[in-house]
């Protein structure tokens, strides 16, 4: 039976340098259910180490969370990674870690990188280098998703900086993206305008959440269940499945 899914598709945690230290697992649960959201990704800068306890802070409410990550390639593309299991997210962390430089992360410059259990005790901190470019290009982060049974949607491709457009200035057609993410500030009408091929994509918007406060409810996903396979479906509007944005965009 299919049912509606308000999502938020891309938030981080304090794993994050650059988050609030308000990004803890029971602070994003409890938000998430009071804005009325069911399905939300963590999607943390390069990392998954804070995804089992998400996970686990959502045990028993309504709310599902999807494992990902945030890959920057080495052309400083951001991506949304997003798998069904942990397993698969953590696999693609491995991944990721092989690809980054051996560099250490500077707390006073970029911010504190925790990783915490589910309560949002801290128990660790990541000391490697979050914030930068793996050498991972564009391509090859989408194939080795691809290959762990992940989708991967390019974030945030309004924005003059990190996105797809801005640093490659086209979609690679070949790579088949099920959607892409827009802000919630994008000027649609301005954004198609500059780039015409926009209009065959599934576009959604995602909070890209480092603050509580901007945790977005803006997508619906009606689907069976929230998993990657019915999220393909609904991002081609196949089989009764859709997406629908909830607020309208600025024109």
């Amino acid at each position: 039976m299919l049912k509606p899914y308000v999502a938020d598709l891309h938030i981080h945690t304090v794993l994050s340098a650059c988050a609030d230290v308000e990004m803890i697992p029971p602070l994003i649960v409890e938000r998430a259910l009071e804005l009325g959201l069911s399905l939300i990704a963590i999607t943390d800068h390069n990392s998954a180490e804070n995804m089992a306890a998400v996970m686990e802070a959502a045990e028993g409410t309504n709310l599902t969370v999807l494992p990902g990550i945030e890959v920057e390639t080495r052309e400083e593309v951001h991506l949304l990674c997003l798998f069904d299991t942990l397993e698969q997210v953590l696999t693609m962390q491995g991944r990721v870690y092989n690809h980054l430089p051996p560099l250490k992360n500077k707390d006073d410059i970029f911010g504190p990188q925790f990783v915490v259990d589910a309560t949002g005790e801290v128990i660790a901190y990541n000391d490697r280098l979050l914030l930068t470019a793996t050498s991972l290009s564009v391509e090859e982060v989408v194939e080795r998703v691809n290959e762990l049974g992940g989708i991967c949607i390019p974030a945030h491709v309004d924005r003059p900086s990190y996105s797809l457009l801005a640093n490659l200035g086209f979609i690679p057609p070949a790579l088949n993206f099920p959607a892409l993410e827009i802000t919630p500030h994008a000027k649609l009408a301005e954004l198609l305008k500059q780039f015409p091929d926009l209009a065959s994509y599934t576009l959604i918007v995602g909070g890209d959440a480092h603050h509580l406060s901007e945790i977005n409810p803006s997508i619906v996903l009606t689907m069976e269940e929230p998993t990657v396979a019915e999220l393909v479906l609904a991002f081609s509007s196949r089989e009764g499945r859709r997406v629908e944005i909830i607020e309208e965009l600025p024109r």
